[in-house]
């Protein structure tokens, strides 16, 4: 099929190699570079430079305006393909492509619409995570469904380690969806259940509650690593959290931390935290033992205050 791809980050990689080695990419459209590191170098989005790679054309558009559907509709595609774009798409663009547009979501819905579906799952404590393709319409992810799939993901994985096997296995599901619809055998149904939302996640999403049991402060670490980062206070300073799992060892009172020769435990509702890395205010990131042994009263502090 003649396809338009529109994607941003890592995450649609995949999908846009997996779709390039069957089917005629007609153009890639992807968001503007942006700048990023200390230096706030313009660069390009992961899927602009993969499109390069592969020789295609690239659309770089801030959004989805009457330029960027001009531009789209002169493309003559047949359908839409979009995976993580970080814009939405509308009429008449929704039309433009004779069989409209899918798009690959990474949850299983209609669990968590939204912007953030990997971030939310994991926070949430689901026991499973997975990719679904939909029928892209005005609604937010809420076209009828082509296929969706459970997948296995490590029962430890952060956010940004959960994205690149479901962007892998999503890639295969987009491919499947895109050659039934090629050949008229793909069939989409209504999602139903209850849905559930998943918004961006901000810098509050981060923080974590000692008065919780691990298992809810391990989720919420989880479901916001790398960002936008785990963080609690200690002595009033903010101290985010880079690495951390739960630890069997005798229970401490909520936020109370007691220092091991390997981690910093931190007590929570239940058993504790074993945190092994931190990146305290102003600092890079480092050792959480090494660090806490620079803290003076260390005895008396306490994470969350």
């Amino acid at each position: 099929m003649r396809l338009v791809f529109a994607g941003t980050p890592a995450a649609a990689v995949p999908t846009l190699r997996r779709l390039a080695a069957d089917h005629d990419i007609a153009a890639v459209v992807t968001r503007p570079d942006a700048p990023l590191g200390r230096k706030r170098v313009l660069t390009a989005s992961p899927v602009a430079q993969a499109a390069e790679e592969l020789g295609l054309r690239v659309i770089k558009a801030a959004r989805l305006d009457e330029d960027a559907t001009a531009l789209i509709a002169d493309l003559d595609a047949e359908l839409g393909v979009i995976v993580a774009y970080g814009g939405l798409v509308r009429e008449p663009l929704l039309s433009t492509p004779a069989r409209g547009w899918i798009n690959l979501h990474f949850s299983l819905l209609p669990q968590w619409r939204g912007a953030a579906p990997v971030q939310r799952a994991l926070i949430a404590g689901d026991a499973e995570l997975g990719a679904s393709v939909f029928q892209l319409v005005p609604a937010l992810d809420a076209g009828d469904v082509f296929a969706s799939r459970v997948v296995a993901v490590a029962s430890d994985a952060t956010a940004d380690r959960a994205l690149e096997v479901l962007a892998v296995d999503g890639a295969e599901l987009t491919a499947e969806v895109v050659a039934g619809i090629a050949d008229g055998s793909a069939v989409a149904t209504p999602q139903s259940g209850e849905a559930t939302l998943a918004p961006k996640l901000t810098l509050d999403d981060g923080l974590l509650d000692w008065t919780r049991p691990v298992e809810s402060v391990f989720a919420r670490f989880r479901g916001v690593t790398p960002e936008p980062g785990a963080h609690t206070t200690v002595g009033g300073a903010r101290v985010k959290i880079l690495a951390a799992a739960p630890s069997e060892d005798s229970a401490l009172e909520p936020g109370e931390i007691a220092a091991t020769k390997t981690a910093l435990l931190i007590g929570t509702a239940t058993t504790p935290l074993a945190v092994t890395r931190v990146q305290p205010a102003g600092k890079g990131a480092m050792n959480a033992v090494d660090w806490w042994r620079g803290q003076r009263d260390a005895e008396t502090l306490r994470a969350g205050a």
